[in-house]
Parts: structure tokens; C-alpha cells; sequence
């Protein structure tokens, strides 16, 4: 439906019905605006027509065999754009929402919570996971566990982007154009969002129609997208590392959370510093650092922190957890 510029836009979170108030503005052909803080934490109210929502509606039911028979559990809370898109999804579909991780047919989580998860599936269950990157070694863990794996890429004002099993096999979602310029991802689609209503954030169009939030990432030969995340950086010594390529280096190969930070150091400033939610990461990963990074990316120190700490969307707090590698409540791990 193509949205009446005579019409307010519509404030998701400001209603008590959020996935009402979308439904209500859909038939009303109002956009809406979806406050979220993304993953900077900054605080954005991103404005897109209802219909780059709906739009993507079959894609999503057919690649994860979502129908008015599934039950759906999304933990999550509805200021988390994953979230409140696939209650909207369930409601425009007549399916149940479960209360329950065992009563469901499909979780819609992030990564954390797939992790923390896995002892609650029935027979048959299949997970979205989205928020953050899908290790191969958590899909396969949780594919042990019988559960069907999905994953996506995308962000709050882009929508879908990539659809995989893990973040090594994500392939544009279907409608959707994805290039590599500058080694930042672009994609051009009908789910991309209008822009901001108020306040300021990454997202970005080229004058050819192709947006971007400013991720990092790569576009391989066989049509496979690689996506290493935001351009944070840790300056050690004068150097400066930057986070995505540390973390596309080592987490693939960790079986559960972990995340690069700064941590800070007297005569270098900063240095590189990983931290893991299960201790059995470290060895692997230190090992993996030495052949797979220059000696200046490497991270020099290692900790544990169990639980990670999350986001209320359920993705991994970075500024929490650097926050207690600062103070030195996460526990160092020594070689």
C-alpha cells in the first residue's frame, strides 16, 4: 500500500499495542517509526513504510517454514526490531506466539539466547537467529541438539539483508541487491527504511539506491557475504586495530559468545583484548590468533565472563563488557 503523506507517521513503541498500532497503520497506508537503539547504543527513530515490512513476509515464511500452524517464541522484547517484526509477522499470518521455548515450533533469538537455549527444544525445532554473527561451531551445536538453523543479516533501518545456515553461508535474501563498496556493505531492496524520523544514526543511500549502515564485510566469488560488523577500532601503541577484522578472524571458530574490546593499558594506551563466555574458547582462539593475525591485532589479553552480559534485545553488551574488563571483574585467563 503506498503511504498518504497526509498521514502522521506512527510511533510503534508509544502505543500499547504495538503490533495493533502497525496492523491499524498498514490498513490506514501510515508509515511507522520504530525507536531502537541499535548496536551503538544510540538512540534512533527510524521511519519506513509498513509495506517494507509485509513485502518480505512470504520470503521469510517460506525459507523458514513458517505457517498459521507454527508457534512462534520471541523472547526478546518489542523494542528489538527482530522482535516486534516477527510478532507483526504472526499476527498478519493468524499464528500463535509461544510462551514457552518447548510449546514452540520456531525461536526467533539471538545468539545468546540460542546458546543458553539449546536444552529446550522439541523434536523439530527450528531457530531464526539474528542480532549478531552465528558461529559455525553454535549452528552445529545447535543442529546436535535437532534444531533446524537459520540465520540473517540485517539492521533496523535495512531490514533483511543475507540468509544462511550460519554468518559463513549468508546469500542475499531474496529481492535484495547486496554490493561491497569500500569494504562496506550496500544493499538495495523494497525492505530498506525511509530514514530517521528524528535523531541521527549510519544508515546512508548511494544515488543509485543502494543503502548501508556502515558495516564491514566482504562479497565472495561464489555469491557468499562475510560480514565483519562496525568499524570500532582499539588504537595500542600508535597502531590502530579494528575490531571487525579481529572478530571476523577468530569468532567463527568459537563454540559459544566472546567479543573484542579495548582494554586499557598503562604504556600502550589500549590493547586488544578478547573476551569469552566459555574458558575452553581461550586456548583455541590464542592459537588461531597467532597464524590468522598480524602481531599487532592479535589480542594480548584474554578473559572469561559467564554469563556475557546482554542488551535488553539479547545481544552481547560490548560496553558492559569492557566496562568490567576496565574495572577487573571479568576473570583473566593466562596462557
Amino acid at each position: 500500500m503506498t503511504p498518504s503523506p497526509s498521514l502522521p507517521d506512527v510511533d510503534l513503541l508509544a502505543s500499547d499495542d504495538p503490533v495493533g498500532a502497525f496492523l491499524d497503520a498498514h490498513l490506514a497506508g501510515a508509515r511507522v517509526v520504530l525507536r531502537t537503539s541499535g548496536t551503538s547504543g544510540t538512540p534512533r527513530a527510524v521511519v519506513r513504510t509498513t509495506s517494507s515490512w509485509t513485502t518480505s513476509f512470504g520470503h521469510v515464511s517460506r525459507l523458514a517454514g513458517i505457517s498459521r500452524s507454527s508457534r512462534l517464541w520471541v523472547p526478546g522484547p518489542l523494542s528489538g526490531t527482530m522482535n516486534l517484526f516477527t510478532r507483526v509477522h504472526a499476527a498478519a499470518l493468524g499464528c500463535p506466539v509461544a510462551e514457552s521455548p518447548e510449546a514452540a515450533t520456531h525461536w526467533v533469538v539471538t545468539p545468546s539466547v540460542l546458546a543458553a537455549s539449546l536444552g529446550s527444544a522439541s523434536p523439530g525445532t527450528a531457530a531464526i537467529v539474528a542480532g549478531d554473527r552465528l558461529s559455525r561451531a553454535l549452528a552445529a551445536e545447535a543442529a546436535a541438539a535437532g534444531i533446524t538453523v537459520h540465520h540473517y543479516y540485517g539492521a533496523a533501518e535495512l531490514s533483511f539483508v543475507a540468509w544462511g545456515a550460519d554468518e559463513l553461508s549468508l546469500r542475499p535474501f531474496p529481492g535484495a541487491e547486496v554490493a561491497v563498496r569500500d569494504g562496506v556493505v550496500h544493499v538495495r531492496s523494497p525492505y530498506v527504511a525511509d530514514g530517521y524520523a528524528a535523531g541521527s544514526g549510519p544508515f546512508a543511500v548511494d544515488d543509485d539506491g543502494f543503502a548501508t549502515v556502515g558495516d564491514r564485510g566482504r562479497l565472495l566469488d561464489d555469491g557468499v557475504l562475510v560480514v565483519e560488523g562496525r568499524d570500532d577500532v582499539v588504537v595500542t601503541g600508535g597502531a590502530t586495530v579494528h575490531v571487525a577484522d579481529v572478530e571476523g578472524s577468530l569468532l567463527p571458530a568459537a563454540s559459544g559468545p566472546a567479543v573484542v574490546v579495548g582494554a586499557p593499558h598503562a604504556g600502550l594506551g589500549a590493547v586488544v583484548a578478547l573476551v569469552v563466555e566459555r574458558e575452553e574458547d581461550a586456548a583455541a582462539l590464542r592459537s588461531l590468533s597467532r597464524t590468522a593475525l598480524e602481531p599487532t591485532a592479535r589480542p594480548r589479553l584474554f578473559y572469561r565472563l559467564s554469563p556475557l552480559p546482554l542488551t535488553a534485545a539479547g545481544k552481547v553488551d560490548r560496553a558492559a563488557v569492557a566496562a568490567a574488563v576496565a574495572a577487573g571483574s571479568a576473570e583473566v585467563l593466562l596462557p
